[in-house]
Parts: structure tokens; sequence; C-alpha cells
């Protein structure tokens, strides 16, 4: 048995041998076959690395997104609140000094009080709807989706303190206008 698989080296050897002088026929070179494997290899690991680096990469962004709509959201929930606060002060200030104005008439302060009434609602309204998109999950929203809704939220509430601030101006305008003309009518003439 030794002797054969001797007898089968050497014929190889013979062979790869003649190869190598014979005219015409290609050459191999073992050596630089078994470089460009161990380069194959280490290239398949820097790939490989490459990859991992992409997907972790890729995941840090998805996770950066998230961290900036939550901000969004926030931001945008911080907004509707500052509003939400204006409208408080206006009615607490503005409006009883509109209301107690004696320039005002009996069937003007109905439609006032409703006004600005129809305005707290709708302020009320739109917390408890942000209160829902915040705290369910809203029909499986995406954050995204969830800081578009607040941020639009956020426009209808900077809408809504601009309309009340219009408001208290017109009152305040027609209180102005009421008072001077009260005193026009109400001077005293010394002809």
């Amino acid at each position: 048995m030794k002797t054969r698989i001797l007898i089968t080296l050497t014929l190889i050897v013979t062979l790869h041998a003649t190869r190598a002088t014979a005219q015409g026929m290609p050459t191999y070179d073992n050596v630089n076959f078994i470089s460009l494997i161990k380069q194959l290899v280490e290239s398949g690991k820097q790939t490989s690395n490459i990859i991992k680096t992409v997907k972790f990469l890729k995941t840090q962004k998805e996770n950066l997104e998230k961290v900036n709509n939550v901000v969004k959201q926030l931001k945008a929930v911080q907004e509707i609140g500052r509003n939400n606060e204006r409208l408080v002060n206006v009615m607490q200030n503005d409006l009883q000094d509109i209301l107690n104005s004696p320039y005002i008439k009996p069937d003007e302060v109905s439609r006032v009080s409703e006004s600005f009434s129809a305005v707290v609602e709708n302020s009320l309204e739109t917390l408890d709807f942000i209160d829902q998109v915040l705290s369910s999950d809203f029909l499986k929203m995406t954050d995204a989706d969830r800081a578009e809704i607040l941020k639009q939220k956020e426009i209808e509430s900077k809408e809504m303190v601009s309309n009340v601030t219009i408001k208290t101006k017109r009152y305040r305008d027609i209180i102005s206008f009421r008072k001077m003309q009260d005193k026009v009518n109400n001077r005293e003439t010394n002809y």
C-alpha cells in the first residue's frame, strides 16, 4: 500500500515537473495560488465587517430619526401648552375687562362670552386629542405621523391665539370708540 502511494506521488511530481517545463503548457505556481486564497479569505472577512458596520449605522440612523421625532413631538406639545397658557391669561385678564366695561351692551356680553367659550372648548378638545395621540397607539401610528399631527395641532393652536388676540383687540377698539363717543356726546358746551 505504501509503495502504491509512493508511486502515485512520484508520478504526480513527475507530471507536474513535466508540465512546468513543457513548451505551450500552462505552468502553475502553488505559492501564488495559496497567497490568492489567503487574500480572498481576508477580503471576505473585511466585507463581512463592512456589512456589520453598515447594519449598525443603519440602526443608529433609525434611532436618531426616532429621537428626532420624539423631540419634535415634545416641542409641539410645549408650544401648544404655551398657547393654551396665553389663552387662559387672555380669558382671565382681558375678557374680564371687556365684560365689565360699561361700554359693552348687555346683548353683546353674551356674544362675547359665547365667542370666547367656543375658543376655550376648542382648546380643551385639542388637549384631549393630544393626550389620546401621545398615550395610545392611535391606530398604530409611527412617531413621524404622530409628530406631524402634533405639528398641525400646534399650528391650529397658534391660529387660535391669533384669533383671540384679534377679537380682544377688536373689542378693546369698540370700547375705546364708544368711550370717546360718550365723551363727545356728553361734553359740556360753553357757547
